[in-house]
């Protein structure tokens, strides 16, 4: 039975609201990534840098397919050892997601995480919601509760209270937009295994 904490975080986010969350890696701010407003939200609680493009969380492949284009066939092999889990991957956008998403740019990195709050959020709202970290841009990692209500809990419209805390690795990003996986961010996941997979996959 879904709690009235994350029956809150749905509507707020189906109102365009943006809401923290706990994810596996770190607290995040989501919002819906067809939502202009709401991603314009993410980047004013964050004072982030308009040119920085925001991660999206997904709860399935074909949320993958639906918001990317052109992707290349060992992707999924990626996506079905390490997903739930902490491998993003950069793939190029679909020509429908908002320009503030991606700051303009022609990619957008995705990831499945491996936790029960953001999956549950996603199904519910029925599309992927952004990933990007709950701390003020530019500062540190907020590792509690606590500190993320103190520090955002004003600015957002919902503070999902509920489910376990993240365990504060980030993840391994990887851009495979540019035929053999290239690493932008070591993470939890090893280099090595993606490329091993990549290379054992469907060509």
């Amino acid at each position: 039975m879904e709690s009235s904490d994350l029956k809150m975080a749905v509507q707020r986010l189906k109102d365009g609201g943006v809401v923290a969350i706990p994810t596996d890696t770190l607290y995040g701010l989501a919002a819906d990534v067809f939502s202009s407003s709401a991603i314009d939200r993410v980047f004013a609680v964050k004072g982030r840098p308009r040119d920085l493009a925001l991660p999206v969380l997904v709860s399935n492949w074909d949320q993958v397919v639906k918001i990317s284009k052109n992707l290349p066939s060992p992707a999924q092999s990626l996506a079905n050892r390490f997903w739930p889990g902490g491998l993003t991957l950069v793939v190029e956008k679909a020509d429908g997601l908002p320009e503030q998403l991606t700051a303009g740019g022609p990619t957008v990195a995705v990831r499945m995480p491996a936790h029960p709050v953001p999956i549950h959020l996603i199904d519910r709202l029925g599309s992927p919601i952004t990933g990007t970290s709950a701390n003020i841009s530019g500062g540190p990692d907020i590792p509690s509760l606590v500190e993320l209500t103190d520090q955002i809990g004003g600015m957002v419209d919902h503070v999902i209270e509920t489910g376990p805390e993240p365990k504060g690795i980030a993840s391994t990003i990887i851009d495979i937009t540019i035929g053999i996986p290239k690493l932008l961010r070591q993470g939890v996941i090893p280099f090595d295994s993606v490329l091993e997979t990549w290379e054992t996959g469907p060509k």
